[in-house]
């Protein structure tokens, strides 16, 4: 390999990796390597100087490979990558060495020891960097439209974010009406701004956007094709009204006789079995439930039908599905609180005067089951003394480990409602820790903490019992005190956990999205692409990448969108460098490689009598799965061969030569 002329370049990192070890002694013995032409060590090799002398080395020596003895890869093998591109060369000619984090960092306590470990992972690279070569990405256009799935205010936000750029959107809900729990919301802490208020503009905005479609009550079912170009596949579910032809004037919903529990209060109250989600919904169009209807239960009525002015009832509709052609996909389906009832010492869903923070929230808003008033379920009268009970199921090893984020502001926002409601109402808050961590949020707490009636108290309640007249009796032990406090209430409220939506799991496995172990989407990198996906052109928006509140729920969807903008204003997508490649010599088309392939990349066809698999070049991401499992060697991935990979292993099992 006398044509291979290699530049090694050992960074100080400061203190880093030259607080450790020596890097003139590693660049010493890196200049004494096989094909090695000039071997340098510098105080920081990411700087402008750095860079500047990496690029004249290469031109005055001639050079067609280059190490850096640095930091990690993720952080500045785009920088280096840069210098080769300025001087000339094609950018996979470049071998990064960590000794940053896998050496000095490492082994800090033993510097003779991780000086020599420098110069074998530098030795190692050095054997490696003869066996690179030029690598070309491939580039496809983008299709400027996206897909947002979810339509509550994260997904509104983004919709409204994406479709401001001039792209086209269209808007999933699974329900027959977009704003999700916030719509559900009476008021939003810490400024306590009627939430309908705040929301239903923008869900307007939604509706009336010349670039945004809504697809409310219909879900996705299946995601083909790759990056820049998905195939969404959605089904419309029947509402069993033709939404061309309804005017919203609701004469159906009046006259239904059929009765269900109103999912949008929670169960506290009743609807029609034709109905709006809520009277703010958007579209505003009903829809027909067919396990409450009496013409699907019985055969009869069909009232609807006889009093709609324009004919839209369509007892006949079926299911139906679009395909929908996008670059982009923004995923914005939200939390769903935790199953309360799993909690057997409170007794949710045996004892009717407890109940959830949400269901507090239904009967606080005008258009509650009670319109606005805080009256018990079991028997409508007023509460006089009402406990809540922070973290039921969040922070707990036995349910949900992590801690929910909002559930202390939204339990002080509740004492506000119940003070407000109730002026002589005792108000008890049974809290672990009170995490007031946003803007204004401490604030917040302090200003209700000290109203009257309301005392904080540091502990969990033991089994919650229910007494003849529906009260609520437990123990707590009160840690700030020491003492073990006998509570009698009328009412109980429970802050909930968050977690994942049910759905999000199939969801998630047709959109090849990774979860964190909460069961919520893996983000790329936590702090750095938090609204990414390792799935290019997927995207995440608010909650379902982790617990939050409203501002940042707002704040994490529109950053996803302008990365969304981004990533499809660029007009193309390349690409991945280090994809699969097939020796078609090799070959025998087993197919193996096809169902391994988690992108679904990978095909086998005929060409010229003999069957050979072919890699979708847009698709591949380069996980390397399909080449561990070649058995003949005919899969390769780029920057990774067999021959790259084993002459590192054989360079570090002998050490440093």
């Amino acid at each position: 390999m006398s044509d291979v002329r290699i530049g090694v370049y050992v960074c100080h990192c400061g203190k880093n990796i030259g607080g450790v070890i020596n890097p003139a002694k590693v660049a010493e013995h890196a200049g004494k390597l096989p094909n090695v032409v000039i071997s340098r060590d510098y105080v920081y090799m990411c700087s402008s100087p750095g860079q500047l002398l990496i690029e004249e080395d290469i031109k005055k020596y001639n050079l067609n490979r280059v190490i850096v003895a640095a930091c990690s890869p993720r952080m500045h093998e785009p920088t280096f990558q840069g210098v080769l591109k300025r001087a000339g060369l094609n950018p996979w000619l470049l071998q990064m060495v960590n000794v940053r984090e896998h050496d000095t960092w490492v082994h800090e306590n033993v510097p003779e020891k991780a000086e020599e470990k420098a110069k074998d992972l530098v030795a190692a690279a050095v054997a490696r960097a003869a066996h690179l070569y030029e690598i070309n990405t491939v580039r496809a256009p983008v299709v400027k439209s996206a897909v947002v799935i979810g339509g509550g205010i994260a997904g509104i936000r983004a919709s409204l974010d994406l479709a401001n750029a001039g792209i086209k959107v269209y808007l999933i809900e699974k329900k027959q009406s977009i704003g999700g729990k916030m719509a559900q919301l009476d008021k939003t802490f810490p400024t306590l701004d009627c939430s309908q208020c705040i929301l239903t503009p923008l869900m307007v905005d939604v509706s009336r956007h010349p670039n945004i479609e809504i697809y409310a009550y219909s879900e996705v079912v299946d995601v083909s094709g790759s990056a820049g170009d998905f195939k969404v596949k959605v089904r419309l579910k029947p509402t069993y009204v033709d939404w061309s032809k309804c005017t919203g004037c609701g004469a159906c919903v009046e006259k239904c006789p059929g009765r269900a529990p109103k999912e949008f209060d929670e169960g506290l109250g009743v609807r029609k079995a034709i109905y709006f989600e809520f009277p703010q919904a958007v579209p505003r169009r009903p829809v027909i439930d067919t396990e409450h209807c009496l013409w699907f239960t019985k055969g009869i009525c069909k009232v609807c039908e006889k009093v709609c002015p324009v004919g839209a009832i369509d007892y006949k509709q079926v299911e139906r599905y679009v395909e929908l052609n996008v670059g982009a996909i923004v995923v914005a389906i939200g939390y769903e609180l935790y199953d309360l009832s799993k909690l057997s010492e409170y007794g949710y869903g045996k004892f009717k005067n407890v109940i959830s923070g949400l269901q507090l929230e239904r009967l606080s808003s005008a258009d509650g089951p009670t319109r606005g008033k805080i009256l018990r379920p079991s028997d409508g009268k007023e509460p006089k003394t009402v406990g809540i009970v922070l973290c039921a199921g969040s922070r707990d090893e036995n349910h949900v480990k992590y801690c929910c984020r909002f559930g202390c502001a939204a339990a002080i926002k509740h004492v506000y409602y119940i003070k407000h409601a109730l002026p002589d109402a005792k108000v008890l808050v049974f809290y672990t820790d009170v995490r007031a961590f946003g803007k204004g949020y401490e604030e917040f707490y302090q200003k209700f903490r000290s109203e009257e009636n309301v005392f904080f108290i540091r502990g969990r309640p033991a089994e919650i019992f229910e007494g003849r007249d529906g009260s609520l009796i437990f123990d707590v032990y009160d840690s700030n005190t020491n003492q073990l406090i006998n509570v009698r209430a009328d009412l109980v409220v429970l802050e909930g956990a968050v977690v994942p939506p049910k759905d999000w799991e199939p969801l998630r496995r047709i959109l090849k999205v990774s979860c964190d172990p909460g069961g919520f989407a893996l983000e790329l990198h936590p702090k750095l692409r938090p609204f990414e996906t390792t799935s290019d052109g997927i995207f995440l928006a608010g909650a379902i990448q982790g617990p939050k509140d409203i501002p940042d729920t707002v704040a994490h969807a529109a950053a996803a969108a302008a990365s969304a903008i981004g990533f499809l204003a660029k007009g193309y997508v390349e690409s991945v460098p280090y994809l699969a490649v097939v020796n078609e010599d090799l070959c025998s088309g087993c197919s193996l490689c096809v169902p391994i392939c988690p992108y679904g990349a990978i095909s086998v066809s005929e060409k010229e009598g003999k069957r050979v698999a072919k890699v979708d070049v847009i698709k591949c991401k380069g996980c390397g799965a399909c080449a561990a499992t070649c058995p003949s060697g005919a899969m390769q991935q780029n920057y990774f061969t067999d021959k790259q990979v084993l002459s590192e292993v054989v360079v570090l099992a002998g050490g440093a030569k």
